[in-house]
């Protein structure tokens, strides 16, 4: 179930990001306001993103073949990644186009339609966020907290832009269009720099999070259990933990493998898609 649940969130963000992004790019045509358009461009990444987002999350769930022994599960990382690389671009030529504006200023038009569209787009991935958020944890998702990264972020520069308008609409002072521009696209980078390291690192096999060794560990200790040599590594959704089990050299294969299946069978009611190895080795009394 949780394969079709996922997909079918992505298929939401992909949805509402087309029909925002059409919204924000006639907005921003009619009033020529490059913060507008700059939310345009923000959005049509978010669609890029929502479309990686869907294909990762199906794939990802893909089970484990001869190819693939470990699973797909860092397919998801690999779409972070992307997802990543692409908002560094659209930031940039956000920041290129405020430059732009700054040097050859115009005036905006259209601001009531301005704030309006950015009003229902700040609503709108309020809503879409939330839900991917809750699926993602649901999930334990790279792709989908990475997709509801990015609508979160749409969330916060659309009520920015919109706010901006406004003022623009109040005082006249037209400069604050490449101003709320470039507000736009540092906090783009910011995200993008957050969600590229939760997504690589994964992929160069670094351990678990210090909160997920913490619990690991501590349900160990808790069933008494001998161990050395522990490793542990992600891949997207997956969880994957390898260690030496220590043993007394008297204990029969029966006794060790029953040994092997509780704690197999803890560390999956605590960890959600856990693949677990174990390498029982005799110690002297």
């Amino acid at each position: 179930m949780t394969t079709p649940l996922k997909t079918r969130t992505a298929r939401l963000s992909v949805i509402s990001n087309s029909l925002l992004i059409a919204m924000k790019l006639a907005a921003g045509i009619i009033s020529g306001s490059v913060s507008i358009i700059s939310e345009a461009i923000h959005s049509s990444l978010d669609l890029v993103a929502a479309i990686i987002a869907f294909f990762a999350v199906k794939i990802s769930g893909t089970p484990a073949d001869e190819r693939h022994p470990f699973g797909h599960g860092k397919v998801e990382n690999v779409s972070g990644v992307i997802e990543a690389l692409l908002i560094f671009a659209a930031s940039a030529w956000i920041v290129y186009e405020a430059v732009d504006r700054f040097i050859h200023p115009g005036e905006t038009g259209a601001l009531g339609l301005g704030v309006l569209v950015m009003a229902i787009s700040a609503v709108v991935n309020t809503f879409v966020s939330r839900r991917l958020y809750k699926v993602a944890r649901q999930t334990d998702s790279v792709a989908l907290e990475a997709d509801a990264l990015h609508l979160k972020t749409d969330v916060i520069t659309s009520a920015g832009v919109a706010l901006g308008l406004a003022l623009i609409w109040l005082t006249g002072w037209h400069v604050l269009d490449p101003i709320i521009a470039l507000g736009v696209a540092v906090i783009i980078i910011y995200e993008s720099w957050m969600l590229l390291r939760k997504a690589f690192f994964p992929l160069l096999d670094t351990a678990l999070s210090p909160e997920e060794m913490k619990k690991l560990t501590g349900i160990l200790d808790e069933m008494q259990v001998s161990y050395h040599d522990l490793k542990t590594r992600a891949a997207g959704h997956q969880r994957f933990v390898e260690f030496h089990l220590d043993v007394p050299a008297q204990d029969t294969i029966d006794t060790i493998h029953r040994q092997c299946d509780l704690i197999e069978e803890r560390l999956e009611r605590e960890f959600r898609d856990i693949d677990v190895i174990i390498h029982p080795e005799p110690k002297n009394s």
